[in-house]
């Protein structure tokens, strides 16, 4: 894992990031959501702490983690459909090493919540049977997205969930979930932490940059030499390429579709070729990307071969990186581009 380790920390640390001027993280309405979490956590029988399953140490309020880790407490790992579930697992066994109740859930999924729900009720055993009605209070940092079906309302931006809300899950005992905001640390740690959360929807893209954020993206799949899984999709291009141009003549309109890779019609279609364009331009690629600038010059490359794909009209380049940063980004938070999870794992020394 060190190297995966070295990967994270040096795309945080690139010179790219260096620019745009400083970051704002915490905006005002925050503040005030911050102090009404404390308070209300006096209040609570159990705290379901809310993570993103692929940052689950960068979506750690750890302001609040004192107070939290005092709380008879869940982790819920969210978003578990866009994170590695080899690794997850990792992270699982990691935390219960940890003594601390772990669950992986998608919100999206009414089994996933309904597994966290008993799983809650579990922990409310000893509690409910001496208690008429319990509270359940969800934390967590902005759009690591609660159930939708609830009462909460949430959307594709960060700090959407801006009032506290409540609503009832069960009686007999009476347990109402006590929603709450999503709020990060008045100070992100590094600007590693804080791409990580940019780029999985955390913080709002405008904070941060699309732009930069991307980069941090294409830098961290390249260290990672991410590229090269997809290389089996540029053979079956060729495989594909030989058996149209072996049809009929009857086909000839097909084999115009489907030569032309950049005409993607369905999203498949343009993952695809999203995936092929990245391992080509990395085979391709004959500088070393040990050496920042020379990384930093294959990234550059990347988003031109992008622009294409994305059929993105042609401009300067610093008028089109916009665009394509947007689609990039849109590709990878909705898991289209593989299930990842951006942050390592202690090491065993650690714990």
């Amino acid at each position: 894992m060190r190297g995966v380790t070295s990967a994270a920390k040096r795309a945080g640390e690139m010179a790219f990031n260096a620019g745009g001027g400083a970051v704002n993280w915490f905006p005002g309405h925050m503040a005030a959501a911050s102090r009404a979490i404390r308070d209300r956590l006096k209040l609570a029988d159990l705290v379901i702490e809310v993570r993103d399953a692929r940052i689950p140490l960068s979506s750690a309020n750890e302001d609040l983690q004192p107070v939290l880790s005092a709380k008879r407490r869940i982790l819920a790992l969210n978003k578990k459909d866009l994170a590695n579930p080899n690794i997850m697992n990792r992270w699982l066994n990691h935390f219960e090493s940890c003594k601390q109740d772990c669950i992986s859930v998608n919100a999206h999924s009414s089994n996933s919540v309904n597994q966290l729900l008993g799983f809650a009720e579990l922990k409310l055993k000893e509690a409910i049977s001496k208690e008429p009605t319990l509270l359940i209070m969800l934390v967590g940092v902005p759009n690591v997205v609660k159930d939708k079906k609830k009462r909460a309302t949430v959307g594709p931006l960060p700090g959407v969930t801006q009032d506290i809300a409540g609503y009832k899950i069960a009686t007999q005992p009476s347990i109402y979930v006590l929603d709450t905001p999503g709020v990060l640390v008045p100070s992100i740690p590094d600007m590693e932490t804080g791409l990580k959360l940019a780029l999985t929807g955390a913080v709002k893209d405008s904070v941060v940059g699309e732009e930069r954020i991307a980069k941090y993206l294409l830098s961290l799949l390249n260290i990672r030499k991410t590229p090269l899984h997809w290389e089996r999709l540029l053979h079956r291009e060729e495989e594909l390429c030989e058996e149209i141009c072996s049809s009929d003549k009857k086909d000839n309109s097909l084999r115009r579709k489907r030569l032309n890779n950049s005409d993607a019609v369905y999203v498949q279609d343009l993952v695809s070729e999203v995936q092929r364009t990245l391992c080509r331009t990395f085979l391709n690629f004959t500088g070393n990307t040990v050496e920042e600038s020379e990384l930093e010059t294959l990234i550059d490359m990347q988003l031109v071969a992008l622009r294409k794909v994305f059929r993105i009209p042609h401009k300067p380049f610093d008028e089109t990186q916009g665009p394509t940063s947007k689609k990039l980004l849109t590709l990878f938070r909705s898991g289209k581009l593989g299930p990842f999870i951006l942050d390592d794992l202690p090491d065993a020394s650690e714990n």
